[in-house]
């Protein structure tokens, strides 16, 4: 199985940026595909961007489109989440997770459906 660390969430000002990383440790990194989901008090958990093993695959939730962007480095076991030009709608706990590259279907965007997860980081953007 795999082990996952997420940081670099914090405190920020409406438009302002933060990058988000997650850290992986056990099994080989380049196994699974990644993905960033979020969840805010009182809603449900929601997809927010998907990436393959390999660096493709790339895939972002309309709300954040054109604002975060998902990468990895497979040499570091670390995915990224770069967010930009944020909103106080973003403002939530968000988690990485990992799925294998060897399920039936290659990508998805349900939680239920990737096997392991991170314990989260706060963002909070304040307007």
């Amino acid at each position: 199985q795999v082990q996952l660390v997420e940081s670099g969430g914090g405190l920020v000002q409406a438009g302002g940026s933060l990058r988000l990383s997650c850290a992986a440790s056990g099994r080989t990194f380049s196994s699974y595909n990644m993905g960033w989901f979020r969840q805010a008090p009182g809603k449900e958990r929601e997809f927010v961007a998907r990436i393959g093993w390999s660096g493709g695959g790339t895939y972002v939730a309309d709300s954040v489109k054109g604002r975060f962007t998902i990468s990895r480095d497979n040499a570091k076991n670390t995915v990224y989440l770069q967010m930009n030009s944020l909103k106080p709608e973003d403002t939530a706990v968000y988690y990485c997770a990992a799925r294998s590259k060897f399920e039936r279907t290659a990508y998805s965007e349900v939680p239920r459906e990737y096997a392991y997860w991170g314990q989260g980081t706060q963002v909070t953007v304040s307007s």
